[in-house]
């Protein structure tokens, strides 16, 4: 049985690190080649759930609940990205991994770009080998936030955290999907699980932090893709309002040299919209 059969199975298959103080849950299957894989949000590790069994029969797969996020700890303060790719590379560590490939999604794109400074400036991740980027915000000045990531970062954000239920969240998730790949109603409610966790829904304003965080390190960023040591991939969702067509565009702009994708009627989950659209395009560029 596949731990990505049902939400209860895939819970029951976590495992736990402790990292600065703080417990989180971590998955790993598979065998071969390690590959990363790093979430978005609002959500958590299971927005693999639907390329997951496919990647693990050519691949170890390892991926956690960063900070703030699913199963893992849910505190009111302390969110960065910076710190968040220290949890990936604690994860690495505890596992015995050095050499490995990643694929990262909207929250998680952020992680990857750090990561890629760090391998380009020799300061860490001196293991990644090739990274594929899923829909999300490589370049502040072409994100484009939905109105809940607008009150979320305004100084009544917090309103976000006292008004947030399942069907406001439903909502709002299904406007970043393509028209014909909506989520049904059980796919709403198993996102909802992780995200509500631990009144983790509470906390949806805060985890808004890479925002500013993009902001403030566009050029470390943006400079790590287009001064990239290894291979990198775009693979993007052409029908996504926050980080699509247009994002590709600029992306095809500013890393020509990079391979890059859009798929025009998929949102911006393209792993959940179109998983063996996915797949055919990230196996081939990770062999």
């Amino acid at each position: 049985m596949s731990i990505t059969d049902d939400v209860e199975h895939w819970i029951g298959a976590a495992e736990y690190l402790e990292h600065d103080g703080r417990r989180f849950a971590y998955w790993s299957a598979g065998q071969g080649r390690p590959l990363l894989l790093v979430h978005g949000y609002p959500t958590s590790s299971w927005d693999w759930c639907r390329v997951w069994d496919a990647l693990a029969t050519s691949h170890r797969l390892v991926a956690c609940d960063m900070l703030g996020f699913g199963l893992s700890d849910k505190p009111p303060s302390g969110y960065s990205i910076r710190g968040q790719t220290d949890l990936q590379q604690a994860l690495l560590d505890r596992l015995g991994i050095h050499d490995f490939d990643a694929v990262v999604h909207d929250y998680g794109v952020s992680v990857g770009q750090e990561m890629l400074a760090r391998k380009n400036s020799g300061s860490g991740f001196a293991g990644l080998g090739r990274i594929a980027f899923l829909n999300g915000g490589l370049f502040p000045e072409q994100h484009r936030m939905v109105p809940i990531q607008k009150l979320g970062i305004s100084p009544f954000g917090f309103l976000v955290g006292l008004l947030m239920n399942r069907q406001r969240f439903g909502a709002a998730f299904s406007e970043v999907f393509g028209p014909e790949t909506q989520p049904t109603a059980q796919e709403l409610d198993e996102h909802w699980r992780f995200i509500s966790h631990n009144n983790g829904h509470r906390l949806m304003h805060k985890l808004l932090h890479y925002i500013a965080d993009r902001r403030e390190h566009r050029e470390r960023w943006v400079g790590a893709l287009q001064n990239s040591r290894v291979p990198i991939k775009l693979i993007c969702g052409g029908a996504d309002p926050v980080s699509g067509r247009h994002m590709f565009d600029h992306f095809r702009e500013l890393v020509p040299g990079a391979e890059a994708v859009c798929l025009d009627d998929i949102g911006h989950y393209p792993q959940l919209e179109a998983p063996s659209r996915v797949l055919a395009e990230v196996v081939p560029f990770l062999e």
